[in-house]
């Protein structure tokens, strides 16, 4: 038994939630980016799917210079995406089809937009507005060096200096020689959690959104509020998406990393802006203002942490619900890594009573569908250009519905990223001059960036702009295969992708599969068997198959949903099967 199920109610620990990115999930008013009422209008759409809830990725006021990661205003909505009433209605148009609305938080920074950040800029050095970020004087003789030697997650230096800023404030401060810091792009800068304004201004935020119904947050960069004591130097660099946030040239041993120089987190194999210990008080401080709430309001911790034991720290009982297993899906396509991925992921949530959270795409990574397809079948690369190696696309979409139908099997609680239950695929051949995200400026070109999995979903096949826009404007190009796999196409399809999807979601619910219990079963090196037990129904057992030859299903066994043809009574190369033991 590698996980012993629960008889808990709570909805999280087994739930299906689905993300939405505005920007790409469906446009009303023709301007070929996505909003707020074109999500409301197709919100049948992920009800008909059978999940519990749905997370939408950032739609407050912002400049847009990382697609809504950057808030200029955390109380507003920005024009780009509606009204504080087009979000009212949305929530209410969820609750009336059954839909929790979890909604993206981003405390790690502002925009430089924000009126904390202007007012910081121009009261200058010393002021208590600049207290609620880091802001430091340089090094160097004339404080022309930056204050340490880290780097931005987005590539190039974390700290940019006030006066080589387009829009440094002039008269008495036009000398300002001080430096922020930004781990992401230098127009998000870092906020400055000591500070106790800080504190309560997000205490607010919260409410504000609990008030308005929201059920839950996700929280953006949630290992990264607290950075360590004296700002150390550190010899290593974030990669942007990591399945941990380690420095090029570490090697993992035992599941832990240490940077090649000393610092003072070079014993736990922590970089100082990443996994501080202090976060836990804040998501303390968080969890105790939801539960001023009815409902079951819940925290979820986008935290790319390794090991998995830093990770369950994230979701003890009076911090998170969940925890994004970005463990499992950074693991390569082959049955040891993958078993070892969902016994160790069990060990540590289960030794702090908490659900594993599976995760295959979402906005931030190559989607399965095409990464899956590649060579290199772990975290992959961060995006695909038309010059790279290109994936095998049917080779990605055959292995993505077994990992779906594989992760589906595991209980705990499951995301799914918008356009995967179409089995939509990268974008790989975006024409570069098209590109926006900030990684691939930052980084001189050489990270494509996360647009290719960021391209607004295709609705209708006959319709221009394949039914994102009423006017068939779409702020990125859709490739103009992507009609076959519209939803008007793969409703009349037999073992369509989207079929699929539903068939799995529905029997996953029936079964209560979210809530077993997990029993790893004899089988061979390249086959993962699990027999999924929950008291009062019958077990399920799943058998994904990812070596050379097919395999046998077992004696005494229906097949209740396969990710694939079977070949007879064999499960083939890379599918995945349901059965249901009839003896």
């Amino acid at each position: 038994m590698i996980h012993r199920g629960t008889a808990d109610a709570d909805w999280w620990r087994t739930a299906v939630i689905y993300q939405i990115y505005p920007r790409s999930f469906g446009d009303a008013n023709g301007d070929g980016v996505g909003d707020l009422p074109g999500i409301t209008e197709r919100l049948e759409h992920v009800a008909r799917l059978g999940v519990d809830a749905v997370w939408l990725s950032p739609f407050y006021r912002s400049p847009q210079k990382d697609a809504g990661y950057d808030v200029a205003d955390y109380r507003d909505v920005d024009p780009l995406f509606g009204t504080l009433e087009d979000a009212d209605r949305l929530i209410a148009r969820a609750h009336e089809l059954g839909l929790r609305v979890i909604v993206d938080l981003v405390p790690n920074h502002t925009s430089d937009q924000h009126a904390w950040f202007r007012q910081a800029l121009a009261d200058g050095p010393g002021s208590p507005a600049r207290s609620r970020y880091i802001f430091r004087e340089g090094r160097g003789e004339n404080g022309q060096e930056p204050p340490n030697n880290w780097q931005s997650v987005f590539g190039g230096p974390a700290w940019t200096r006030v006066s080589d800023r387009p829009d440094a404030p002039g008269s008495a401060w036009e000398h300002d020689g001080q430096w922020y810091l930004h781990l992401f792009d230098s127009s998000q800068p870092d906020l400055d959690w000591d500070n106790p304004e800080v504190h309560e201004e997000f205490r607010s935020i919260l409410r504000f959104w609990l008030d308005r119904g929201v059920d839950g947050f996700r929280v953006d960069v949630a290992h990264g509020l607290v950075k360590a004591p004296g700002l150390p130097d550190w010899a290593g660099h974030v990669r942007m998406v990591e399945g941990s946030e380690v420095a090029e040239g570490m090697a993992a041993a035992d599941d832990t990393v240490a940077p090649p120089e000393a610092s003072d987190d070079a014993a736990s194999g922590r970089s100082p802006m990443f996994d501080q210990d202090g976060v836990h008080e804040i998501f303390r401080e968080w969890r105790s203002v939801l539960e001023e709430y009815g409902g079951e309001r819940i925290l979820v911790a986008e935290a790319w942490v390794e090991p998995l034991s830093r990770l369950a720290r994230y979701v003890r009982p009076d911090e998170m619900h969940q925890a994004f297993n970005f463990h499992f899906l950074t693991t390569r396509w082959a049955a040891p890594a993958l078993r070892e991925a969902i016994a160790r992921s069990y060990a540590e949530n289960d030794a702090v009573g908490a659900p594993t959270t599976w995760v295959l795409s979402n906005h931030d990574v190559v989607r399965h569908a095409s990464r899956l397809g590649l060579d290199e079948t772990g975290k992959g690369p961060n995006g695909i250009g038309a010059d790279d190696p290109q994936p095998d696309a049917e080779l990605g979409l055959r292995r993505a519905r077994a990992a779906t139908l594989l992760m589906l099997g595991l209980p705990g609680s499951a995301y799914l990223f918008q356009g995967e239950e179409l089995g939509l695929p990268e974008h790989t051949t975006l024409d570069d001059s098209l590109r926006q995200d900030p990684a691939w400026w930052r980084t001189g070109h050489a990270e494509k960036g996360r647009d290719g999995c960021r391209v607004p979903l295709p609705w209708r096949s006959d319709a221009p702009g394949l039914g994102f826009s009423p006017t068939g404007r779409t702020w990125l190009p859709q490739p103009e295969w992507w009609a076959e796999l519209a939803p008007d196409v793969q409703e009349r399809q037999e073992g369509s992708t989207l079929r699929m999807y539903r068939e799995a979601i529905a029997l996953r619910t029936e079964l209560e599969l979210g809530a077993g219990a997990l029993e790893q079963l004899p089988a061979g090196e390249d086959v993962i068997a699990l027999r999924n037990t929950r008291q009062g129904r019958p077990a399920v057992v799943v058998v994904t198959n990812l070596g050379a030859a097919p395999v046998a299903l077992p004696e005494g066994h229906e097949v209740l949903i396969a990710s694939g043809p079977l070949d007879g009574a064999a499960v083939p190369t890379d599918t995945t099967v349901w059965l249901r033991e009839v003896r």
